[in-house]
């Protein structure tokens, strides 16, 4: 975790010289931010780890917790620890899409979202229900166990930005496991006050199932402060 800070100080060090920032690594070369339009456009994906994100921001009126944006991150099955499987959950309410030669590695799992502040800074993490990102829907321990395997480890569309989010997995992996696991606990609760159709992972009147606030330098101190109480 403390090497964790460390690199994404080192992210912000870089960026910092030619005026630039996270968010706008992920929007380079566009001239014009589309709502809802992925970026970059064909997402951000490792093909030996696995791993995948896009950053997209939603209309202004709809944005929480006065974000910019934020990314989304996920894992697809041939990064996948062994034995992990999809949950025994309902499918979902529209029909999958038509197989693809790749379909062994079609049911991705959605880890956590990370929202951007308009300075390019991260503020929060989130997870959502299934419909969101069309997800396969996988048990808060299995995610779990996928946090340690996101890592996108080539340079485009930014190194910065690669080598950036792959630390946001070290430095905050605790609030992201306690995030997983409460959203299981949410979708739970969901379902408990749920007397009707559709299939709760399907309901569109519920979105975000777990979040926290977050500022990089407080969990760096934090991390540093344990660190000198176990010497």
């Amino acid at each position: 975790m403390a090497a964790a800070g460390r690199e994404i100080h080192e992210c912000y060090r870089v960026l910092a010289k030619t005026g630039d920032n996270i968010v706008g690594e992920a929007l380079r070369d566009q001239d014009t931010f589309y709502e809802w339009t992925h970026y970059p456009r064909d997402d951000v994906y490792d093909d030996v780890t696995h791993a995948q994100f896009y950053y997209h921001a939603h209309p202004a009126g709809e944005r929480a917790w006065a974000e910019h944006g934020h990314f989304h991150a996920f894992l697809r099955p041939r990064g996948m620890p062994s034995g992990v499987r999809p949950a025994d959950v309902p499918p979902p309410s529209e029909p999958a899409d038509p197989a693809t030669p790749e379909a062994d590695n079609a049911a991705l799992s959605h880890l956590v979202a990370i929202s951007m502040n308009p300075a390019g800074l991260p503020i929060r993490l989130f997870t959502t229900n299934r419909w969101v990102t069309g997800e396969t829907w996988y048990a808060a321990a299995d995610v779990c166990a996928m946090l340690d395997r996101f890592l996108i480890d080539h340079t485009r569309p930014s190194w910065a930005l690669n080598r950036w989010i792959s630390a946001m997995f070290r430095l905050f992996r605790p609030q992201m496991i306690a995030l997983v696991h409460a959203r299981d606990r949410a979708v739970a609760q969901w379902q408990r006050q749920s007397d009707a159709a559709p299939v709760i992972y399907d309901d569109r009147s519920r979105d975000v199932a777990s979040t926290i606030e977050i500022d990089v330098d407080e969990q760096i101190a934090r991390v540093a402060a344990e660190l000198a109480r176990r010497i």
